[in-house]
């Protein structure tokens, strides 16, 4: 069983910059897949990133390319999401997931475990 906090969400404007991270406990972390969904107001939910157990792979949502970047500290059982540039559009909440499947899947149904969700709102 793994349980999954996220944190790090807010208010921002446009162009601005969060981080979020989303902090693991239960069992071991570091061989999960770890990614991140978001879902906009009357939307569906979406992938936005995912990173393998050892950080090295990633894959990123083509919206989100060259403006969010993922990473892991399997030390500290915490993933995060550096989100730059933000625009309008990345208005969501955005949740962790994570897998014991050790491929990186844009897949909801590959992840076992969801977090609550953090809201980010980027305000033009």
């Amino acid at each position: 069983q793994v349980q999954l906090v996220e944190s790090g969400g807010g208010l921002v404007q446009a162009g601005g910059s969060l981080r979020l991270s989303c902090a693991a406990s239960g069992r071991i972390f570091s061989f999960y897949v770890m990614g991140w969904f978001r879902q906009a107001p009357e939307k569906e939910r979406e992938f936005v990133v995912a990173i393998n157990w050892s950080g090295g792979i990633t894959e990123y949502a083509d919206s989100v390319k060259g403006r969010f970047t993922i990473s892991r500290d399997n030390a500290k059982n915490t993933v995060y999401l550096q989100m730059n540039s933000l625009k309008p559009e990345d208005t969501a909440v955005y949740y962790c997931a994570a897998s014991r499947r050790n491929i990186i899947s844009a897949r909801e149904s590959e992840y076992a475990y969801w977090g609550q969700g953090t809201q980010v709102t980027v305000s033009s």
